[in-house]
């Protein structure tokens, strides 16, 4: 499938796509973040269908998904975006906090990753953050625990946690700011991932997770 490149140069706001199915909730959404000077709602959808219908024609900068839809699920709408514009961002918006659907979400793809209790202001942040190239999760967001037995190539937890990062194309400081660590941490963590899996740099390390089966979950389909 070809995929659109859409020109976000000549756009003076961030063109920004709400997709929920509790309408106070979108509509409310909708209303707090067109007080926003940078900001312009392209669209409003209550299902992930209804969401992809608006896509190509709204043509948004940035996506704002729930989780838990009817129909198709946040996770394969963001899929399915994707592979249409691999270059719009997605915040998953959601009522989750649960560590599994945060993996869910990361291992789709996803820029960052808010509840619905997020302030009005890290709400904003996020997407000026990820609009901006950065990835953001919510402050103390508990992530999944990837259990305390060795992986594939000895790999521990803790380096099969950074190669989900790693995936998904998050930098050392993103990383280590997500989970809580100091950059050189996470360049020590990055430097036994590339040991361990016999790999030359970052792309071939995911490469190889997606080999051994480690990745396998999020591989794109």
């Amino acid at each position: 499938m070809r995929r659109m490149t859409p020109d976000r140069t000549t756009t003076a706001t961030i063109r920004i796509l709400i997709v929920d199915d509790h309408p106070v909730f979108r509509a409310g959404l909708a209303n707090m973040l067109a007080s926003e000077p940078d900001f312009t709602i392209v669209g409003k959808a209550a299902s992930g269908a209804a969401a992809l219908d608006l896509f190509g024609t709204t043509r948004p900068q940035v996506v704002l998904l729930d989780l838990s839809m009817p129909g198709l699920d946040g996770v394969e709408t963001m899929r399915r975006m994707q592979a249409i514009d691999e270059t719009t961002r997605i915040v998953v918006l959601t009522s989750s906090d649960a560590p599994d659907d945060v993996g869910r979400a990361i291992r789709g793809g996803a820029h960052g990753y808010l509840t619905k209790l997020a302030e009005h202001d890290e709400i904003v942040a996020a997407i000026r953050d990820v609009h901006a190239g950065k990835r953001r999760l919510q402050t103390g967001l508990a992530l999944p625990d990837v259990g305390p037995a060795a992986g594939p190539n000895g790999l521990s937890p803790r380096e099969i946690e950074v190669l989900m990062f790693l995936r998904n194309g998050y930098s050392n400081a993103e990383i280590g700011r997500t989970l809580g660590i100091t950059e050189r941490t996470v360049k020590a963590h990055v430097g036994a991932l590339l040991e361990k899996l016999g790999a030359a740099d970052r792309a071939e390390a995911v490469a190889r997770g997606f080999d051994l089966g480690i990745l396998k979950a999020s591989r794109p389909g």
